[in-house]
């Protein structure tokens, strides 16, 4: 199967358009025929060599972390899919992979794909979505009426995020560019702070949530925003000892990690915040659960630009630039 390939770490490093073996399912995979795939920024930290020491992939590597397409195959324990089905993932850690004509993804990882969307605005989903859903249902557990703020609002992240929050009956604040203030307030964001004209740590006060995406400077003044016994969820890190638990990091890692965090956790503490990091996982029912809010009409993807598969660098060098509104797609069909 032809698949763009990975050779060697380096920053912004070209992947090879080339062949590679077919997938060989276990019992418990399906196998997809992708038809799209989305780009994410983990894809280029990936490729960039930043999660060496943390995610065990060598070289040559297929990356790629959101598919739709249709089922092809299925393993000999496989009930949920059947072949023909229209599907969309995350696929796990260690299974990556989207950035290629086929895959083969656990079962528990699929959901079937939202009836009201293409194959290209289904693909745009799945990590964003799961990320959003992992910080604002699992983590924070959003009530109504309370406040959140989600950073790098016009992003794949934050498009998704936004529209969940206000969905939860949350008080939305988000920072992004002027340009961007209208889409974001038609996404349901009740306060868009100009990043570049205004503080938002002057700005805001008393949030009970903030999703950080950016650096650790904006990690910091974020803990402003926050009253006390507030949540700062950071999926951009640094990475904390929880997260070093439960990939089951060797104590030498796990040292590591618990020092690139102590300083915000202890000014976390000593401002009565809680501080953590995420780093979303695959979970296909919590997909099911998107797909719900999606077909009624609740959450509606944001796509920039569709890149045909051959152009697949081409669509890196784009998000690379940071300029990106929502998603950035491939299709293969």
């Amino acid at each position: 199967m032809k698949a763009f390939i990975l050779d060697h770490y380096g920053k912004k490093q070209a992947l090879r358009h080339g062949d590679m073996p077919d997938p060989v399912p276990g019992p418990d995979d399906v196998v997809v025929e992708v038809e799209a795939t989305g780009l994410n920024q983990l894809d280029s930290k990936i490729r960039d060599g930043a999660f060496k020491p943390i995610l065990p992939y060598k070289p040559p590597l297929v990356l790629g972390h959101d598919l739709a397409g249709s089922v092809i195959k299925t393993g000999a324990n496989v009930r949920r899919f059947k072949v023909g089905d229209s599907v969309y993932a995350r696929p796990r850690d260690g299974q990556i992979g989207a950035f290629a004509e086929r895959i083969a993804v656990e079962e528990s990882d699929l959901a079937v794909k939202p009836a009201n969307l293409s194959m290209a605005e289904a693909a745009s989903i799945p990590l964003v979505g799961l990320t959003g859903w992992q910080v604002l249902v699992e983590r924070a557990q959003i009530k109504p009426g309370q406040k959140v703020l989600i950073h790098a609002g016009s992003g794949g992240v934050g498009t998704f995020a936004i529209q969940l929050a206000k969905h939860l009956g949350a008080t939305v604040a988000t920072t992004a560019s002027t340009a961007n203030a209208a889409m974001l307030k038609e996404l349901g964001a009740d306060v868009v702070i100009d990043y570049r004209k205004q503080k938002f740590e002057e700005e805001l006060s008393g949030y009970d949530v903030v999703l950080n995406s950016l650096d650790a400077t904006t990690l910091e003044k974020s803990l402003k925003v926050l009253k006390p016994g507030g949540k700062l969820i950071s999926i951009s890190g640094p990475p904390d000892p929880a997260f070093a638990r439960a990939l089951g990091l060797n104590f030498v890692l796990r040292l590591v990690l618990r020092l690139l965090s102590a300083g915000i956790r202890r000014k976390a503490k000593r401002a009565g915040v809680d501080y953590s990091f995420l780093f979303m996982r695959a979970d296909g029912r919590q997909l099911e659960q998107i797909t719900q809010l999606i077909e009624d009409g609740t959450i509606r993807p944001v796509v920039d630009r569709t890149f045909a598969f051959e152009t697949l660098n081409e669509a890196f060098a784009y998000i690379d630039t940071g300029r990106a509104k929502g998603k950035v797609v491939v299709t293969l069909k």
